[in-house]
């Protein structure tokens, strides 16, 4: 066959006669993107995302069905083509309804593979969900049970009733690798000779170290407590996350190598130069333990402290004496924390003083529920003004408020009511009203106006080029969850600091929605009917209040398969293999870009094996020209017009009606998620997936 001449991108190549653009390009080693082609089905040039341009063509030209000639000079990549690409996958976009993933994922600042998790507690695949929630975070025993759930904010369920109980089922497969022994030590690629600090073992650095760990960085974890675990111990009460729970999971991390040097201080017992000189890069996830004052007179008194001070203090010893009367004040989780603790020490009368009204309390309302049912009181709409020793008790004078217009949080703002005072005797007075960093211990890093280190949010890289930061040093205190999300954010990044590559961070795909809970289409939920949401067991109130015991007992197996088959499986089958997602990801399209009207959610599953999504068909036609050419069987084919065209089964048929061996090879067919298997797991990620292309590479 004769061998044909051009230019390629500004490069002499060669193709044979007959060759198409694409085919010239591929062989070439140059990426074109397309849906409609495929090698073994006749060019069809439908979606024009092929298309390149050619010298002296008025308009570009799909090079899918366009044949190379000799001379010809042929550009894939300039401005005007990459411009033409995004303008199709932008009016692609425009028009596609369905997820990537589920808004469960989405909504997780770790990113953990929710739905897959869930399908597989539901199967019983205990193990599988266990290794998919630790591809993303190390902690998930801990977190199954503080975190604050913002996964289930976006949980679709609560369309039908309630959310699917995410942070609780989280936490099962996590209990039962405890009650079976498994040895849940991830592999790691090879040593890279390269050393990396890590300051602090709260959640942010357990999770750097994790993940630098497995990116074969050997890692020192520096802390100045005696026990690992950051805020997670020394700021939340052993009745809801049992310290062996903690020591667990950092044993997986020093499985993997990690050294832990505990009651060493930063800025005392080595310093921040000393680190810097020591390894070769440096991670910092110094949290934000500092307590804020209260801005009161008497706040200085011997048995005035702040909420993270006692806290810290019953952590090292739950047998710390408390007075007979307890004064907290504040309104959020460690206030509750704090009045629930100080009952548990023996304390009579434990009281907590909010400013605010109860519905604008931070705290959980489960957390203030409990603490009511354990004889907790909580008197809101008031503050103190003045604390005073009187003999050996403290008298603080309080001042009821009132609520005034909204503040920059949207919250209405206390305003004090005029000639309200009152006095309250107290024991002990406990402040639970805030946290800030304590950054002075590091220099030449730029911080905010309120203290906090600056870092890009995607790395966590600083101003220096080995130092990265990442958790509540950077963001102010914050919940665990992001600290977790991170400290992996810095450890991939780190590691591409490490091995001399462009530092990115773990780069993260297109994601498309169908929009917030209001804007879903009822037809989505409307086959789903109402079930209850599995009730977590919990210690009777009188029993709790007099222990440290966990309050929260866990689901049995039982509750934990009929709660996870409560998921919808919100996502896409496809999401990982989606060429419309890649595609969307490499030229940074938009659905926003092009207004009007969208197509309508249309969802057959009354096949056995095939599932087809109209919502989300971009008319590529390859599954009908499949039909066509290869299966001889014509299962599918197009249906109207111009916008309204559609790809539909043959006379619009529900697929069950189709009598078709041929049809459930179409899903290999589509590049989208529009045709898929039921055996497709939604948005399953391969545990370790991120080590294997580092491998590769």
């Amino acid at each position: 066959m004769a061998e044909l001449n051009f230019i390629l991108n500004g490069k002499l190549a060669a193709a044979k006669a007959g060759d198409t653009i694409l085919n010239a390009a591929k062989a070439a080693g140059l990426f074109i993107p397309t849906f409609c082609h495929r090698d073994d089905l006749k060019p069809f040039a439908s979606c024009f995302v092929c298309a390149v341009e050619v010298e002296g063509r008025r308009t570009l030209v799909p090079s899918c069905s366009t044949e190379v000639a000799e001379g010809m000079v042929v550009n894939t990549e300039n401005e005007r083509v990459k411009n033409a690409r995004k303008t199709c996958l932008d009016l692609l976009l425009s028009d596609h309804v369905g997820d990537c993933l589920g808004p469960c994922m989405t909504s997780c600042p770790a990113g953990i593979d929710i739905p897959g998790f869930v399908n597989h507690i539901a199967e019983g695949r205990d193990r599988e969900a266990l290794e998919l929630i630790v591809n993303n975070m190390p902690l998930a025993g801990c977190l199954g049970r503080v975190c604050t759930r913002p996964c289930e904010e976006g949980c679709r369920r609560q369309l039908v009733e309630q959310p699917v109980a995410i942070c609780q089922l989280k936490r099962f497969p996590a209990d039962q690798a405890v009650l079976g022994g498994w040895n849940m030590t991830p592999e790691k690629c090879s040593d890279i000779g390269k050393t990396a600090a890590i300051v602090g073992a709260g959640p942010a650095g357990l999770s750097a170290a994790y993940f630098l760990q497995q990116f074969g960085v050997d890692c020192t974890v520096f802390d100045a407590h005696e026990a690992p675990g950051g805020m997670i111990r020394y700021g939340i009460p052993s009745y809801r996350l049992p310290r062996e729970v903690i020591d667990g999971e950092v044993a997986v991390i020093e499985e993997l190598g990690a050294e832990f040097r505990y009651s060493t201080r930063l800025g005392t017992d080595i310093t921040f130069e000393e680190l810097q000189e020591q390894f070769d890069a440096v991670f910092l996830g110094l949290g934000a333990q500092q307590a804020s004052g209260m801005r009161t007179p008497g706040e200085e008194l011997a048995r005035v402290r702040s909420g993270i001070e006692f806290l810290g203090a019953v952590s090292r010893n739950e047998s710390l004496p408390v007075g007979r009367r307890v004064v907290v004040v504040g309104g959020g989780n460690t206030a509750i924390d704090a009045a629930r603790t100080a009952l548990r020490l023996g304390a009579e009368s434990v009281s907590i003083l909010y400013r605010r009204a109860r519905e604008q309390m931070p705290a959980w309302d489960e957390e203030i529920d409990d603490a009511l049912e354990e004889g907790i009181m909580l008197e809101t709409l008031a503050a103190p003004v003045r604390i005073e020793q009187s003999g050996d008790e403290l008298l603080l004078t309080c001042i009821k408020m009132e609520l005034g217009e909204p503040d920059v949080s949207g919250r209405r703002r206390p305003v004090p009511v005029e000639g309200s005072e009152y006095t309250v005797a107290a024991d002990d007075v406990i402040a639970a009203i805030g946290q800030h960093v304590d950054a002075s211990m590091v220099s030449g890093i730029e911080q905010t106006p309120w203290g906090s280190l600056k870092a890009d949010e995607q790395t966590g890289q600083t101003q220096i080029e080995k130092v990265f930061a990442g958790g509540d040093c950077v963001t102010g205190a914050d919940i665990a969850v992001n600290a977790v999300a991170a400290g992996r954010r810095a450890a991939f990044a780190m590691n591409q600091y490490l091995r001399g590559e462009n530092i990115v961070g773990d780069p993260k795909g297109y994601n498309h929605s169908m929009g917030k809970l209001a804007e879903i289409p009822a037809e989505v939920v409307a086959p789903f009917d109402t079930a209850d949401r599995a009730v977590m067991p919990r210690l009777e109130p009188k029993r709790r209040a007099q222990t440290f015991r966990e309050v929260e007992i866990g689901f049995t197996e039982e509750q934990a398969r009929a709660e996870a088959a409560r998921c919808m499986a919100c996502g896409c089958r496809d999401a990982h293999e989606c060429a419309l997602r890649d595609f969307a990801t490499r030229f940074d399209a938009s659905p926003q870009r092009f207004a009007g009207d969208k197509r309508s959610y249309r969802r057959d599953d009354s096949h056995e094996v095939l599932v087809y999504e109209e919502h989300k068909c971009i008319q590529c036609g390859t599954c009908v020209r499949a039909c066509d050419e290869l299966l001889n069987d014509p299962c599918v084919g197009f249906s109207g017009r111009g916008f309204d065209a559609r790809v539909k089964p043959a006379l619009d048929r529900k697929l069950c009606l189709i009598n078709s061996e041929e049809l459930p090879k179409l899903a290999e067919y589509c590049p989208v998620g529009a045709l898929t298997l039921k055996s497709d797991a939604v948005a399953t990620l391969k545990p370790g997936a991120f080590l294997d292309v580092k491998e590769d590479e």
